[in-house]
């Protein structure tokens, strides 16, 4: 099939690579073009711009970081047109990226118009995750749609949940995922807060309790990770505070206040302002918990 692909971070490429290794003929995008070289020697070709990448191809996948990066891609700016425009009738936008419920709302509404489609499809799962083929992901779009485009990302997962015809509810479903993990990372901090001021080693609190209670390999590996923060981080502490600000926005617009995200929110921006924005979203967590027990005691 022939597919475009546009945004090539730390889950777009590895994306890249399995459509690739999949047979796919993929077009290929990004901000930073020489991000693309690898690719394009192994037979992608490289477009200059999203609308370049689009034209003609039935199916678009877009991995962008934001709501910024995904409207400007989109819609286009500076006077320069996006895949809305470029994108033929019947076509197929797949968004990958954790957007808002309110953008992917406006994403339907506007492919509609044209007499394209749009697939809502985020995915769970880190980068060694995506590189594997082992995403998660949800879906939600118009059956057709849905059922056009489930091959390609049958290649990228170990498993799809279809939720719905409306795209926005997948995008409202990655919200609350990403809000979980948010708050298991604060309870684990919390508790590892604890278990220090009770003298007991945080690894073994973690090795204890997950066997005991969870028996769980994602307490495991985000336990891990703030225990033994990584070189290189794989989701950062301002992704988390977009994604909790985005949850917070569309529990708001449906009149509810979620108390927790609230606090989780504060817990990030207190990273941030610490000079933690880049670096791994549950070490930031963590080490913000520890200030603050550090300054109480």
């Amino acid at each position: 099939m022939r597919v475009a692909l546009l945004g090539l971070g730390k889950m777009g490429t590895p994306v890249a690579r399995l459509l690739q290794k999949n047979g796919h003929q993929l077009t290929l995008w990004n901000r930073t073009a020489a991000t693309a070289k690898a690719l394009g020697e192994a037979g992608a070709q490289i477009a200059a711009t999203p609308a370049e990448a689009v034209k003609g191809v039935p199916v678009v996948f877009t991995m962008l970081s934001d709501d910024a990066a995904t409207t400007s891609v989109v819609f286009g700016m500076d006077g320069k047109p996006g895949i809305l425009q470029a994108m033929e009738a019947d076509a197929v936008h797949v968004s990958l990226s954790t957007i808002s419920v309110k953008l992917s709302r406006l994403l339907e509404q506007s492919h509609h118009q044209r007499n394209q489609h749009f697939v809502a499809a985020p995915v769970f799962g880190r980068p060694p995750i995506a590189e594997q083929g082992k995403l998660w992901i949800a879906v939600a779009g118009a059956k057709l749609a849905v059922e056009r485009v489930r091959p390609l990302l049958e290649a990228l997962s170990r498993g799809i949940t279809v939720i719905s015809h409306d795209p926005w509810q997948a995008h409202a479903l990655k919200l609350g995922g990403n809000f979980m993990i948010a708050g298991m990372i604060q309870a684990m901090s919390e508790a590892f807060v604890f278990a220090s001021s009770q003298g007991i080693s945080p690894q073994l609190f973690l090795e204890t309790v997950n066997s005991a209670l969870f028996q769980s390999a994602f307490y495991a590996q985000y336990g891990q990770t703030m225990l033994n923060p990584p070189q290189i981080s794989g989701f950062t502490v301002a992704l988390g505070s977009k994604d909790t600000a985005l949850l917070r926005e569309a529990a708001a617009s449906a009149h509810r206040h979620l108390p927790l995200a609230d606090y989780i929110a504060q817990q990030l921006h207190r990273a941030e302002e610490a000079g933690m924005k880049d670096q791994e979203w549950a070490v930031g967590q963590y080490r913000i918990a520890q200030s603050i027990a550090a300054r109480e005691s």
